[in-house]
């Protein structure tokens, strides 16, 4: 399925039905009074949080969403029916923003979340609701109130604990393939990936975290060359980056250090905050450099690239060097999870009932 991560809909909730002007004619019954019953309220437009989709598609291709009216009302006191509301399913991640504004609205991020997106409109009152002591047959009836209409945008950004950054060709496929239950498509050239690629990493019992894998990026990206610049919205969310770089490309001409400064460049003129996530340097493709060549090939390119940060030596295709990895990765992770769950402290001051 091709991956869509932005769609544009227009929504509208139901109209509130209008109110009756009814009386009661009954037999022996001349001046029985008003029964008029009120309109029911339109139906809503809500929006569900559905793990088991990844992309926005369905809405690419059926934009308008409208629920249905509330009935009017009718005589002998009988109220009109509620519309049907109608639920939209979203992809887990998604942000829903006004069209025209741009102004963020809600964001879906827990699976199983439930919003109103629109609000039906309320019925409208019947003769019945004027009915007084000084007011015997009253004439008066209200019309329903209209429903909410919304143009929305929808962007979809993947909730991963860990990105993978690279050019094309990098290994960042194989190396997801390696430690995760994804299967992308993998093969010889650049840009076999099309699309952002969900991994779950299982290290051990109940302890897992999630890697995407989105195409590879090259020089000139933030100014949107090539594919990987449609994507990059998806490493916001992430806690950690993995810049992987290919140690031994086809071509002798190409200057790893080169295209490694080329990605943070790139990075850096998209998103100063994305730049700013913490990042490791995973050297991969290890198993093509001669034995005796390693140890001075990753020591100049730490040198040139003048990098401090964590440094990992793999080969993704032989898996040699990705167990120590994904465990360093996981007690990051972990140490992540434990500083955003941490309890809020309180001023003792306000504890209880009242201030001390």
């Amino acid at each position: 399925m091709k991956f869509v991560d932005e769609a544009y809909i227009d929504i509208a909730a139901g109209d509130g039905g209008n109110g009756c002007v009814s009386f009661r004619h009954e037999k022996y019954k001349e001046f029985g009074g008003p029964n008029g019953g009120d309109g029911g309220r339109g139906g809503h437009v809500f929006a569900v949080a559905d793990p088991n989709l990844n992309t926005l598609v369905d809405f690419r291709y059926s934009r308008r969403h409208e629920a249905k009216r509330g009935e009017h009302g009718m005589g002998s006191d009988m109220f009109g029916a509620a519309g049907e509301d109608i639920t939209l399913k979203m992809p887990v991640g998604t942000i829903i923003s006004d069209a025209e504004t741009g102004e963020v609205l809600y964001e879906l991020l827990t699976p199983g979340e439930v919003i109103t997106i629109a609000k039906g409109g309320d019925g409208g009152f019947g003769n019945l609701r004027f009915k007084s002591a000084i007011n015997r047959a009253p004439r008066q009836k209200t019309p329903g109130w209209p429903g909410e209409r919304k143009n929305l945008k929808l962007e979809l950004k993947v909730l991963a604990d860990v990105g993978l950054l690279g050019m094309p060709n990098a290994g960042k496929s194989t190396f997801i393939t390696a430690v995760s239950n994804a299967r992308p498509k993998i093969a010889d050239y650049p840009f076999t990936t099309l699309h952002p690629n969900l991994g779950v990493v299982r290290v051990g019992p109940e302890q897992s975290f999630v890697v995407a894998d989105i195409p590879g990026l090259i020089e000139g990206a933030s100014e949107g060359a090539g594919l990987g610049h449609q994507f990059l919205r998806h490493l916001q969310r992430t806690r950690l980056l993995l810049h992987i770089v290919d140690m031994a490309p086809f071509d002798d001409a190409i200057d790893p250090v080169a295209q490694a400064k080329a990605i943070v460049g790139e990075l850096k003129k998209y998103d100063t905050q994305l730049y700013e996530k913490p990042r490791w340097l995973v050297l991969n493709k290890l198993d093509m450099v001669p034995v005796e060549e390693r140890e001075a090939r990753v020591k100049d390119f730490v040198k040139r690239f003048k990098w401090k940060g964590p440094v990992f030596e793999i080969s993704a295709l032989t898996r040699e060097g990705c167990e120590a990895l994904i465990h360093a990765i996981h007690r990051h992770v972990q140490s992540e999870q434990r500083v955003e769950n941490a309890p809020v402290e309180v001023d003792p001051r306000f504890v209880g009932d009242a201030p001390l």
